[in-house]
C-alpha cells in the first residue's frame, strides 16, 4: 500500500468540484433552444379519465405545445416494465398491470401523469397546465395492502383479480411447520416496516434532445445506470433505436435506489422533444418527489420462530405482505422476494426457513428499491424476533445470537444462498466492547435516578452484495445480466483513463478506483481519470446499486489493469533485454529485479505508442478492456448497538451512543468506507425514529408530501457514531471486499427499536417511534 494505494485515507478528489459549487447536475445542463415542462398531475388516487380540454391552456402565453397519453399511444410508445419475473407459488407468472408514461384511461395514484406542458418558462408551464381541464370520474381507493386483499376491495388493474400480483414463498414449510411444532417455545410477533421516501440531494430531471437532422436523440438523467436507461427505453419503450440513442448521467446528488429505475418522465420529455421540435427539460419539485419517486419498504410481516430446549433456534417461519402501489416499477418484484426472504437466515444457523410473501397493489406512489432493498426488511424481521426471544426465554441477547451463530464456511442456507466467509463472533465482540456492554446496568441505574428510562438494542445483520451472478439471478427471473465492464486507456505520457460501468452519484468512485490504478501501476491518482455516466464514451455497464460498485465494477477493472501490466511488462522487457518474469512495477518504474535496470513508466507508455521498439508481433497503444461476472454474491456482516434514554414524560428519546461493527472485507479506503456507514446508519434512524409515508385511506390522499410533514433527521437528532471493521476477506473477488454502501441502513433501525423497547419495557412498538408513539407505548405498558 503507497500513500494513495489501496488501504490509504485518501480525501476523496470529487469534493472539490462539489464543495466549490462545480459539480455540473442534470438541471445544470442548458443547450439552444431549450422549453421546459410541467406534468399535468391526477389530483386523484383513483379515477376514470374522460375528456381532456387544452383549448384555453393551449392559447396561452409562452406555450409551445401539451401532449396527451392518447397521443403517447398512437406513437407506439411502450408501457413501462417489471424487470424482475416472479412466479407464483402454483407456477403462474405475476399479474403486471399496465403502466402508460402518460395515462389516458385510468389514473391509479395522486400524481399520475395524463399530460405534459412545453413552453418557454417553467412558470408559464405550470400556469397552463393548472389550466387543463380533465373530467376525471372518482372511482373507489385503498391504500393499505392488507386491506387491498380483502373481498370487496377496490380493484386497481383488471389484470390482477384481487390486487394479489403474486403469492410467491421460499423455503420448507412442512420442515419449518414440524420444528414450531416441535419447539420448546415458540416467539411471534407481527411487524410493520414502515413505507419512506428517499429524499434524494439532488430532485429527479431529465433534458430531452432529439437532433432531427441525425435523427438522434440524446437524455441527460439523474440515473444510477444510464445503460439499462437506453436499454430499456430503446428495447422496450419503443422511444428510439438503442444506436440513435445516448443518455448520460453527469454528476448525481444522491439516488439510494430511487434513481435506478426508468420513470415516465424520461420518456415523455424525450418523445415531447421529437414531437415538438425543440430539446426539453424537466425538474423536479419536492411536492412532486414525493408524489413521483418510488417509495421504499411498506411491509407487514407475521413471524414465528422456534427454539428447542437449549435455546437453539430450530425453525422460523414468516408470512409477509408487500405494497407494491399502483404499478410496478422495474425492479420491485425483485425486492420483497430474491432480495429478501433469502437473508432470513441472517448470521444464525437455522434449519428450517420457510417464508410466504403476497405482494399488492393500492392507489399509492409505487414501491421499488430503497437503500439495502429487502435486506433492511429481512434483517428487521430478523433481529426484532431475536431480540424479542431473548427476552422471552430470560437470556441475555447477546449471547443467544451467540449461541446461534454460523461457525463454519462455506454454509449453505435452507433460503438458497451459500455464505463464503465471515466471522461473527468478532463484529458482536468488537461492538459489546466498544459499548461498554457489561457497564449497562450501571448507567441504567444512574439514569433512573435522574427520571430518564435507559435501554440498549442490539442488532446483527448480513446483506447479500454485488448483486450477482448474471447466470443465478437470470435463472430467478433478473431480465438482465449483473456483470459490469471497465477499459484501461493508458495514455502515450502515462496518464490513465477508466472507463466503467458503474456510476457514482455520491460513492467517491473518482478516488477509488483511482487507487486501486495507483496502486497497480505506481502513478498519481492525480494522472488518473474515471469516465463514467455516458453510453457514448462506455459501451456497456450496469450501473451501481446493491453496493455492487467494488466487488463487481472494481474486479473488471482489476481485469483490464491485468491485461495492461501484462502487456506492460512484455515492452519494458524488451526494452532492457531482460525475462518478462522479472519486470515488477514500483513508484511508478518498470524494474529488472535484483538489479539496477529501471525505466520510468511514461517512457514505457511512450514506446507503446511511437513502437518504434515493441516485441515482435505486439499491436501498439496500450488499452485493454474487461467484463467481470462475479461468482457469487459478497456477504458483509456486523453488529450494532445502540444505547438511548428516553424521557417518561414526553417519549422523546435521545440516542446515547451508536456503535458499529461492520466487516466489508478489504479496505480500498477507510475514509470514505466510515462516510458510507454514517450515511446509512443516519437513515436507519430516520426511519426507526422520524420518516414515514401517510395516505389518506379514505381519499388516497399523500399526507406527507413535503418536509413540513414528513421529518427527516438532523444533526441534532444523530449521535457521534463509533465505526470499527473487521475483515475477512471475501474469497470470490480478486480484491476481497464485500460492499459497505447499505450495511448501515439494514442494520440500524432494529438496533435502535430494541434499545427503546428495552428502555420502556413495552415490546409493541412500530416504526417510525415518534415521542408520541413511544409514549403511548408507555402509557400501554402501565
Amino acid at each position: 500500500m503507497g500513500v494513495e494505494g489501496i488501504g490509504a485515507r485518501v480525501a476523496r478528489k470529487e469534493d472539490k468540484r462539489f464543495l466549490t459549487g462545480k459539480g455540473r447536475y442534470t438541471d445544470d445542463m442548458s443547450v439552444p433552444g431549450m422549453k421546459y415542462a410541467y406534468f399535468v398531475r391526477s389530483p386523484y388516487a383513483h379515477a376514470r379519465i374522460g375528456k381532456l380540454d387544452l383549448t384555453a391552456a393551449k392559447a396561452m402565453p409562452g406555450v409551445i405545445d401539451i401532449l396527451t397519453g392518447q397521443q403517447l399511444l398512437d406513437d407506439g410508445i411502450g408501457n413501462l416494465i417489471c424487470g424482475w419475473m416472479i412466479h407464483s407459488k402454483d407456477g403462474s407468472p405475476m399479474n403486471m398491470g399496465a403502466w402508460r408514461p402518460l395515462a389516458h384511461d385510468v389514473v391509479r395514484y395522486v400524481g399520475d401523469a395524463v399530460a405534459i406542458v412545453v413552453a418557454d418558462s417553467v412558470a408559464e408551464a405550470r400556469d397552463a397546465a393548472e389550466a387543463v381541464e380533465v373530467d376525471y370520474e372518482e372511482l373507489p381507493v385503498v391504500t393499505d395492502a392488507q386491506q387491498a386483499l380483502k373481498p370487496g376491495a377496490p380493484q386497481i388493474h383488471p389484470e390482477a383479480a384481487g390486487n394479489l400480483i403474486f403469492d410467491w414463498e421460499i423455503g420448507d414449510e412442512s420442515a419449518a411447520d414440524q420444528a414450531i411444532a416441535e419447539a420448546a417455545h415458540v416467539t411471534e410477533l407481527t411487524l410493520v416496516n414502515n413505507r419512506l421516501s428517499p429524499n434524494a440531494l439532488e430532485p429527479r430531471a431529465t433534458l430531452g434532445i432529439y437532433d432531427a437532422s441525425e435523427d438522434h436523440y440524446t437524455c441527460y438523467t439523474t440515473s444510477q445506470n444510464p445503460h439499462v436507461a437506453r436499454l430499456v427505453m430503446s428495447a422496450f419503450y419503443n422511444v428510439a433505436p438503442e444506436n440513435k440513442l445516448r443518455v448520460i448521467a453527469p454528476d448525481v446528488g444522491g439516488g439510494f435506489g430511487s434513481k435506478i429505475y426508468i420513470y415516465p418522465e424520461e420518456i415523455v420529455c424525450l418523445w415531447a422533444s421529437m414531437k415538438t421540435g425543440v430539446p426539453v427539460k424537466w425538474t423536479c419539485d419536492r411536492t412532486e418527489a414525493f408524489m413521483t419517486d418510488a417509495h421504499g419498504r411498506d411491509h407487514v410481516s407475521r413471524i414465528k420462530m422456534a427454539f428447542d430446549a437449549d435455546n437453539k433456534v430450530t425453525g422460523l417461519k414468516v408470512d409477509t405482505i408487500a405494497n407494491i402501489g399502483a404499478y410496478m416499477s422495474l425492479f420491485s418484484s425483485s425486492v420483497p422476494t430474491y432480495l429478501y426472504a433469502t437473508l432470513l437466515s441472517g448470521q444464525y444457523a437455522i434449519p428450517a426457513i420457510h417464508c410466504n410473501v403476497r405482494t399488492v397493489y393500492t392507489n399509492t406512489v409505487p414501491v421499488d428499491a430503497y437503500r439495502g432493498a429487502g435486506r433492511p426488511e429481512a434483517t428487521y424481521v430478523l433481529e426484532r424476533t431475536m431480540e424479542t426471544a431473548a427476552r422471552e426465554l430470560g437470556v441475555s441477547p447477546a449471547e443467544l445470537r451467540r449461541q446461534n451463530f454460523i461457525r463454519s464456511f462455506p454454509y449453505e442456507t435452507p433460503v438458497i444462498m451459500t455464505y463464503d466467509a465471515g466471522d461473527y463472533e468478532a463484529s458482536l465482540t468488537a461492538a459489546m466492547d466498544a459499548a461498554d456492554w457489561n457497564g449497562f446496568a450501571a448507567r441504567r441505574a444512574e439514569a433512573a435516578g435522574r427520571g430518564k428510562k435507559r435501554g440498549i438494542g442490539m442488532s446483527c445483520y448480513i446483506e447479500a452484495c454485488g448483486i450477482a451472478p448474471s447466470q443465478a439471478v437470470g435463472a430467478l427471473g433478473a431480465g438482465v445480466g449483473l456483470w459490469e465492464s471497465a477499459e484501461v486507456r493508458v495514455n502515450a505520457v502515462g496518464t490513465v483513463e477508466v472507463l466503467t460501468g458503474s456510476h457514482s452519484h455520491g460513492q467517491g468512485h473518482e478516488t477509488t478506483f483511482a487507487q486501486l490504478v495507483a496502486d497497480r501501476l505506481g502513478v498519481s491518482i492525480d494522472t488518473i481519470s474515471i469516465v463514467h455516466g455516458d453510453t457514448d464514451k462506455v459501451q456497456m455497464g450496469m450501473g451501481t446499486y446493491g453496493s455492487r460498485s467494488g466487488a463487481v465494477g472494481m474486479s473488471a477493472i482489476v481485469k483490464a489493469l491485468d491485461k495492461v501490466e501484462i502487456k506492460a511488462k512484455k515492452i519494458a522487457a524488451h526494452l532492457m533485454e531482460a525475462d518478462e518474469s522479472d519486470i515488477v512495477i514500483e513508484n511508478g518504474e518498470l524494474k529488472v529485479a535484483g538489479t539496477d535496470k529501471t525505466l520510468p513508466w511514461f517512457q514505457v507508455t511512450l514506446a507503446a505508442y511511437t513502437a518504434h521498439n515493441l516485441p515482435d508481433g505486439m499491436e501498439p497503444g496500450l488499452k485493454e478492456g474487461a467484463f467481470y461476472d462475479p461468482s457469487n454474491f459478497t456477504f458483509p456482516a456486523g453488529c450494532y448497538i445502540c444505547e438511548v434514554e428516553v424521557d417518561p414524560e414526553t417519549g422523546h428519546t435521545e440516542i446515547i451512543q451508536f456503535v458499529a461493527a461492520d466487516d466489508f472485507g478489504n479496505l480500498i479506503n477507510p475514509l470514505i468506507v466510515e462516510g458510507q456507514v454514517h450515511g446509512g446508519i443516519a437513515q436507519g434512524i430516520g426511519q426507526a425514529m422520524l420518516e414515514g409515508v401517510r395516505y389518506d385511506p379514505d381519499s388516497g390522499q399523500l399526507l406527507t408530501a413535503s418536509f413540513m410533514d414528513y421529518a427527516m433527521p438532523r444533526a441534532s437528532d444523530l449521535p457521534s457514531f463509533s465505526v470499527s471493521h473487521q475483515c475477512t476477506p471475501c474469497p470470490g473477488n480478486p480484491l476481497g471486499i464485500k460492499g459497505c454502501g447499505e450495511a448501515g441502513a439494514i442494520g440500524s433501525p432494529p438496533a435502535l427499536i430494541n434499545a427503546i423497547t428495552d428502555a420502556i419495557g413495552n415490546n409493541a412498538l412500530d416504526m417510525p417511534a415518534t415521542p408520541l408513539a413511544v409514549w403511548n407505548a408507555m402509557q400501554a405498558a402501565g
